[in-house]
């Protein structure tokens, strides 16, 4: 049996490697410090004799007994509204954190993949972005606290793999969405559903002529695990290349929803990119991947979830309920 450490395993993204690896017969050592995790995300794994869960920063020293197969580093906010409203720490759980982890698989001889993020391109000058374009990024603007720390774990997790022979892997993830994402932070998707949930008009920053690729959430798995299988170390796009304009994504969710609300627009965030869209030429060569999901597919399955949750759960903020658990 595989022992995969996942860190962030409360998230969004996280939550979701948690089952794949569950259904594939590994042991999972799920690791979470639940800043913006959601222990609901993970509820139905506890009690599983093959998922054990612990309570714990990785920008910390990190412990792990027994042998490690698979090293999956998830931990860091991803939301505007969450790396923003923490800076410091989504800069050490890239940098820290990174280390943290390296060292481990080292010490455990484990192969080890790194989520690093189509934000290593900035506002990019390039379209669609390809693996070897260096990118676009303003190191000293606010998005740069995220921007960076994910450039950096790239920059370290090559390092590593250089000089120490660690087995690593990159992938650098697009918009993706799916069930298990948080209503209120802040990613034009949630935002949106939200909103037509809450009976609110639909916020477009900017004029609406910026354009995002969005991806489900298990086509994306199934490319993160196509990618620690396989032999190739640097790093890969794993994105939807169905590329749209946030006001025609907003009309789609505004048919969806069946909602009467406007939509309304606001200044565009300082160095909010104006183009996103993966080239995945890369992962059709070396993964035989591509997404299979169409965006009315998935957006399906994402309203439904959305709708299903409470009213209580559509207008909190605070989605951290970590006490029930502890017995």
């Amino acid at each position: 049996m595989k022992r995969v450490l996942i860190t962030g395993a409360a998230g969004f993204l996280g939550s979701h490697l948690c089952d794949r690896f569950i259904k594939e017969g590994c042991y999972v050592i799920a690791m979470d410090n639940l800043i913006t995790g959601r222990m609901e995300n993970i509820e139905h794994l506890i009690g599983n004799e093959n998922f054990h869960f612990v309570h714990h920063d990785v920008s910390n020293f990190v412990h792990v007994g027994g042998d490690l197969d698979y090293i999956l580093h998830f931990a860091s906010p991803a939301s505007p509204i969450d790396y923003l409203k923490i800076p410091i720490q989504t800069l050490k759980v890239g940098s820290l954190g990174t280390h943290n982890l390296l060292g481990l698989a080292k010490a455990k001889e484990a192969r080890m993949l790194i989520a690093s993020t189509s934000e290593v391109y900035g506002d990019p000058t390039v379209h669609p972005q390809p693996e070897d374009y260096w990118g676009n990024v303003n190191p000293i603007g606010p998005r740069g606290v995220y921007d960076e720390a994910k450039r950096f774990q790239e920059a370290i997790t090559m390092a590593y793999h250089r000089y120490h022979n660690v087995e690593t892997r990159i992938i650098r993830i697009f918009n993706t969405y799916g069930p298990r994402m948080r209503l209120n932070d802040g990613r034009v998707l949630p935002a949106f559903i939200g909103q037509a949930l809450r009976g609110e008009d639909l916020t477009v920053f900017g004029d609406g002529s910026q354009t995002r690729s969005f991806c489900y959430v298990d086509d994306l798995v199934e490319g993160i695990y196509k990618l620690l299988l396989s032999d190739y170390s640097y790093p890969v796009n794993i994105g939807n290349p169905d590329e749209i304009t946030i006001s025609q994504f907003a009309e789609e969710i505004i048919k969806l929803t069946a909602t009467t609300q406007k939509v309304i627009y606001k200044d565009l965030p300082v160095d909010d990119p104006t183009q996103r869209q993966p080239n995945i030429d890369k992962a059709r060569e070396i993964l035989n991947w591509e997404p299979k999901v169409t965006r009315a597919e998935g957006l399906k399955i994402t309203y439904d979830y959305f709708k299903s949750l409470s009213e209580e759960e559509l207008y909190k903020k605070d989605h951290n309920s970590f006490k029930q658990y502890i017995k």
